[in-house]
């Protein structure tokens, strides 16, 4: 009925304004998530947040690429986890001048070569620089926001 718009029966207006509308749920390790998800742009060097941005639990993340992706930036490497591949994504950074450092991912009945696996390993070096960034924000506020709405999650 929340969905639809409208108030279930004996719920007060002061009720309804309690209960987040905006996030959504999504399946992960079978377990059921709800809320958002968060998508950062971050300085290798400096671990400083350049670009961030949320969204509901059910949009994943390879759809934030292009609203985290820096221009800007100095370094043309662009260093993203195995959910970001894709074909166009790869013939985009090589037109524009950028060094394709995305994990590489297997697929069913095709895993990858040993020589992918070493290419991942040495991207996770430079990805873990990013995890600090996660960890660091978890230690400030914990990794539960208890606040309504997605605009107070990006601000949080």
């Amino acid at each position: 009925m929340i969905e639809q718009g409208t108030m279930p029966a004996g719920w007060k207006p002061a009720k309804l304004r309690q209960k987040e509308l905006e996030a959504t749920w999504t399946k992960k390790d079978e377990k059921g998530q709800f809320g958002y998800t968060v998508s950062i742009n971050v300085d290798k060097n400096y671990k400083v947040i350049r670009k961030i941005e949320t969204g509901t639990a059910s949009t994943h993340d390879s759809q934030h690429f292009d609203n985290v992706f820096d221009m800007a930036n100095t370094s043309l490497d662009v260093c993203a986890d195995r959910g970001y591949p894709s074909a166009g994504r790869e013939a985009w950074l090589k037109e524009n001048g950028f060094r394709n450092q995305i994990q590489r991912k297997g697929h069913r009945n095709t895993p990858l070569s040993d020589c992918q696996q070493r290419r991942n390993q040495r991207i996770a070096r430079t990805r873990a620089r990013v995890e600090h960034v996660f960890e660091a924000i978890e230690q400030m506020c914990g990794i539960l926001l208890r606040t309504i709405g997605q605009a107070r999650v990006t601000l949080r």
